[in-house]
């Protein structure tokens, strides 16, 4: 039996695609439950869930007073029969072979979580959706994820997008941490790491993730990212819930704002902050020059999305440092 649970929050714009995606999985639906756990959505994401419940009786729809994701997992978890569970997105598209895939390497590898490549994709295609979708998939946008620059075999890691657990995995390792509202895929995927547990990324298949197609939409995400990136250590007590690439946008902002301060006292530490700026626009504008020349893209484009993912990103780190003092453990 398989459980899968979707977290969702006002996606009338996606969640439709999502669904169509799962019911073309190959796997047998009288072993498959679908519970989509919503957070109370404001718009037609409800009706469109229950549109489909009713017309397949596998899928479920269920309440997450709290909204957020964690919430939405235990609850998802908790509720379910399967001896697998599977963690979706509806930002995402699902090969059809996605369940099949996952379950089966599970069962092979004697894994606690397996997951495979998720490749960033937009819902409408224009030039500026596509720097987005690009610089989104570009190392030097997002960092050197091996979930996100592909494998070509099976490879052992310490965290991958969503995942595909035995049902014992979270009475062994606990399940999600409510406390936070970000990055909780990873702290668990640590947490097993951790204790021992063994997780895999697989090259049998992949998901697509639909990324926000505005520079504000952009903008808040990561903003919320780069914020919880703090928040994270903060509330789990360890800095190893994370990896030195999460904070790399927050070093650079540091190199922005930090000398100028200091050159109150002593003028040459400005010369850091030249130093900063100067060798990322050249750094990036270089990369963004060749992505346009090779891929036709927007040169513009590409540029303002590298700048507005790492300062979005560095400055939502930034707040959550200034936070801490108000926080209560």
């Amino acid at each position: 039996m398989l459980s899968v649970i979707c977290p969702i929050y006002n996606e009338e714009k996606y969640i439709r695609q999502c669904i169509e995606s799962l019911l073309s999985q190959d796997y047998p639906k009288d072993d498959l439950e679908i519970i989509f756990v919503d957070g109370m959505s404001k718009d037609e994401t409800r009706s469109i869930v229950a549109e489909y419940s009713q017309r397949y009786p596998f899928i479920y729809l269920l309440d997450n007073p709290h909204k957020i994701v964690p919430y939405a997992m235990n609850i998802g978890i908790q509720a379910s029969k399967g001896d697998i569970i599977i963690r979706l997105d509806a930002h995402a598209n699902y090969q059809n072979d996605y369940f099949s895939a996952l379950t089966k390497r599970l069962m092979e590898l004697n894994a606690d979580n397996v997951g495979v490549v998720c490749k960033t994709d937009v819902l409408n295609k224009n030039a500026k959706t596509l720097a987005i979708r690009e610089v989104l998939g570009n190392k030097f946008g997002v960092g050197n994820s091996t979930f996100r620059t592909g494998v070509n075999k099976v490879m052992k890691v310490d965290t991958v997008p969503f995942g595909c657990w035995r049902r014992d995995v979270f009475e062994r390792y606990g399940l999600y941490n409510v406390r936070l509202e970000r990055n909780q895929d990873i702290e668990l995927n640590k947490r097993i790491h951790s204790g021992g547990g063994k997780i895999y990324i697989v090259p049998d298949t992949y998901c697509t993730y639909l990324a926000r197609e505005t520079f504000h939409a952009i903008a808040k995400n990561n903003y919320g990212n780069g914020k919880w990136n703090i928040l994270t250590v903060f509330f789990t007590k360890q800095l190893k819930s994370l990896s030195l690439r999460h904070f790399i946008p927050l070093l650079f902002l540091l190199s922005l704002i930090i000398p100028p301060i200091l050159s109150l006292l002593y003028s040459p530490f400005i010369i850091i902050t030249y130093i900063a700026f100067f060798s990322y626009t050249f750094l990036l504008g270089g990369i963004s020059a060749n992505l346009a020349h090779k891929k036709h893209l927007k040169f513009c484009y590409l540029l303002a999305s590298f700048i507005t993912l790492h300062i979005s990103y560095g400055w939502g780190s930034l707040v959550g440092i200034c936070k801490l003092p108000f926080l209560k453990q």
